[in-house]
């Protein structure tokens, strides 16, 4: 929730840019602290000082749920089986912008698909996307398969633009979790389930030339805000120009991808969450990724989702695969 100067103003008084570690609260200046507050729920338990274990946050409560409906359902679930898990399994205070409008209208006895619509504005913003993951981790090399679960997903909460973000994100996934890919190749793959004339694709293909056409990201940044910045900061258009341009910067390195993505503001933990979970398949193993991102988490997951909480990312590694194995 800070915005970008407050980002690069916080990350340079405390000797962190670019972005290479987590933020600190650790030599800030007290008026820099005073006039750029940090948000109360995550200062707590997300600053380089305090981090023990993965906290709770909703870009991870929905891959468990994505999980579950797995699980349950198979690859065939439907957009009204997405719903009744929600229902079941997911707190209403645990869901924000379209999914506490669809949520509420579930709770009314409207069905999908009227529950992205109904008096529901916020349907193109980001919030499909971030559920995406799962559907393309177990797609690997499927791309229009993982778009296509996306999409019964996404349908419960979002229309156009914000179900396109989903089918981008879950095809790029499953392109790079093929192994056989690169970052531009499943950027590449991700727009092609997705409209070509529409706004959504037209976000990422810029996003793919700012990050060409400037050496300095933080000049690839200023041109994706100066382009999108009449767009509210969670809508999925300025996120998806933003997520590409640090994929495709940072040639989907692992840190120079979640670092790049977090450093040009927006939905900061969006982005950084969708850029590394694909640039973390593209690494292709776990000892690739740094210590000083993974050891801090100490393997171990908080969420309000039954029966994960302190589960280890090498447990939902494992029953991911299953899925992705079941025939």
């Amino acid at each position: 929730k800070l915005p970008l100067q407050a980002i690069r103003d916080i990350a340079r008084a405390t000797g962190n840019w670019p972005l290479t570690t987590w933020f600190t609260a650790k030599g800030l200046p007290p008026e820099l602290a005073a006039a750029h507050p940090w948000n109360r729920r995550s200062a707590p338990t997300s600053l380089a000082e305090n981090i023990d274990g993965m906290p709770e946050d909703d870009d991870l409560n929905y891959p468990l749920l994505g999980l579950l409906l797995l699980q349950r359902h198979g690859r065939d679930f439907t957009t009204h089986d997405v719903a009744r898990l929600w229902l079941d399994e997911l707190p209403a205070g645990r869901t924000f912008t379209a999914e506490r409008v669809a949520y509420r209208n579930l709770l009314y006895g409207i069905e999908p698909p009227l529950t992205a619509s109904h008096r529901n504005p916020f349907r193109e913003w980001i919030g499909a996307a971030i559920r995406a993951d799962v559907h393309g981790w177990t797609n690997p090399g499927e791309p229009a398969a993982a778009a296509a679960q996306a999409y019964r997903d996404a349908a419960l909460t979002h229309t156009a633009n914000g179900v396109y973000g989903a089918m981008f994100t879950a095809a790029a996934i499953a392109a790079a979790a093929a192994g056989t890919a690169d970052v531009h190749a499943a950027i590449a793959a991700g727009l092609t389930v997705v409209p070509p004339r529409s706004r959504f694709a037209a976000a990422v293909r810029f996003g793919v030339r700012a990050a060409g056409e400037h050496a300095d990201f933080t000049d690839a940044v200023d041109s994706v805000h100066a382009e999108y910045g009449a767009y509210h900061w969670v809508h999925v258009l300025p996120n998806a120009a933003l997520l590409v341009a640090a994929l495709t910067h940072a040639d989907g390195d692992f840190t120079g991808s979640i670092c790049r993505a977090v450093s040009g503001g927006l939905d900061t933990d969006s982005n950084g969450a969708t850029a590394g979970s694909l640039a973390g398949l593209l690494a292709g193993r776990p000892d690739a990724l740094p210590d000083r991102w993974t050891t801090p988490l100490k393997n171990r997951l908080a969420t309000s989702v039954t029966g994960f909480d302190g589960v280890g990312f090498d447990t939902l590694a494992h029953l991911t695969l299953k899925e992705a194995l079941r025939p």
